[in-house]
Parts: C-alpha cells; structure tokens; sequence
C-alpha cells in the first residue's frame, strides 16, 4: 500500500460514477455549516451566550480585516469572504477526525477553490465598474501588455491552488510519519501544529482572494480622474 493510498480513500462508487473520498467529505462539510448557520441563526439573543460570542467574534474580525483593505466594499464583500474562511477553516481542521482526510490536501479541491477565487475577481471587478471598463484594464498602460496580464491571472490562480495543497497534503503527510515512526508518544505537540498551521492556510488563502479582488477593484478606480476641491 503507498502513501497516496493511506492518506485517500477509495470513495463510493455509484453505478458508473465513483465519489472520491475529497467530494464526499466536502460534501459532509458544506451540509454541516448550511445546517450549523440555520441552527445558528435561531437561537440569536440580544444576551448572547458563550457560542454567540465566540461566532460573532469571529465575524467581526473578519469584517475588520476586509475594512483594512476595502472599506467602500466591506458589505459586498463579507459574505464570500468570511464564508471561504469558514470552509476552508473547517475543511483543514477535518483533517484531525479519525478516518477523515482534509479534503483540501487534494489538489481538486484547492483547484476549485482557486477557480472560484478566479471567477470572484472578476465579477466584483465588474460589478464595481462595469465590463467596458474593467476588460480595458488589461490593455494599460499598452496593448502589448495584454498576454502579460492573462499569464498573470492565470499564474496566481495556479499559485493558490497549490499552495493551499501543498502545505495541507505535506500536513497530513508528516502527521502520519512521526506517528507510524513514534506511536501515540506525541499526540497533543502534532495537534497543536494541525490545528496552527490548517488556521493559517485558511487565513493566508482568503487574504490572497481578498487582495486579488482589492486589486480588480482598484485597477480601475485609480483610472478615474481626480476631482480638484
């Protein structure tokens, strides 16, 4: 048995469709926050409780890290944002249920991540200025600039996809070594590190999407001229 086959699972096979193990456990994450959130939002108070807390904690710090870098569009940008930290959040912490592999230490998981960061620039790029405007800004400061841009734009969604499964699948990777070659003797220090580390992917791949849009966003609005008081 390889490596690859200890760390993934054979999914289900469904007549002639087989559901990779990845899709399954994305699957399970997606009904479980869709659920938690209904669940969630029924019992608000005005005297919150400790869950409360905690959730509308991490609501506002993720509001105030998108105010840092997009104030105007902090309402717009808030639902996606906060809710690919959540996933991936949740999706890289997984990883510490027994039998149950990350789904973002596969690349086709960080791949459609990356797509959907990819297809976001966009439509908030044009949902700001509108598609004249914004496919104009491929073109400057000169049209031969155009092929540059596209393998730009191509490049780091690539970058992204890789990066978030590099560090999960190498994650998983070293978790499953230091035990094979140490038991159970070093259980919490490996925790503590999966549990560190998967906040830190999560954080690090919703703040790229998050600039990238900034970037779409300004691209054209420093394009604008500006009014003399």
């Amino acid at each position: 048995m390889g490596s690859s086959d200890l760390l993934r699972g054979a999914g289900v096979q469904l007549g002639p469709v087989v559901l990779a193990e990845p899709v399954l456990t994305t699957w399970g994450i997606m009904f479980a926050l869709v659920v938690g959130s209904w669940i969630g939002t029924r019992w608000l108070s005005l005297d919150p409780g400790p869950v409360q807390v905690v959730l509308e904690g991490l609501l506002g710090a993720a509001d105030e890290a998108i105010r840092a870098v997009l104030p105007a569009q902090t309402a717009r940008l808030l639902p996606f944002i906060a809710t690919l930290w959540l996933f991936i959040m949740v999706a890289n912490l997984s990883g510490l249920i027994p039998g149950v592999h990350a789904p973002t230490g596969d690349l086709s998981t960080t791949a459609a991540l990356a797509v959907i960061v990819f297809l976001s620039v966009h439509w908030f790029g044009i949902r700001s200025q509108g598609i004249r405007a914004y496919l104009r800004h491929y073109l400057a400061p000169m049209p031969i600039m155009l092929p540059f841009h596209l393998m730009s734009e191509l490049t780091r969604t690539l970058a992204l996809a890789i990066r978030l499964f590099g560090n999960i699948m190498s994650l998983e990777m070293a978790a499953l070594l230091v035990l094979l070659v140490a038991g159970f003797l070093v259980p919490i220090p490996l925790l503590i590190l999966h549990i560190i580390e998967a906040l830190i992917q999560a954080y690090i791949f919703g703040m790229l999407a998050l600039i990238y849009i900034a970037g779409a966003i300004h691209s054209q609005e420093s394009r604008k001229p500006q009014v003399q008081e």
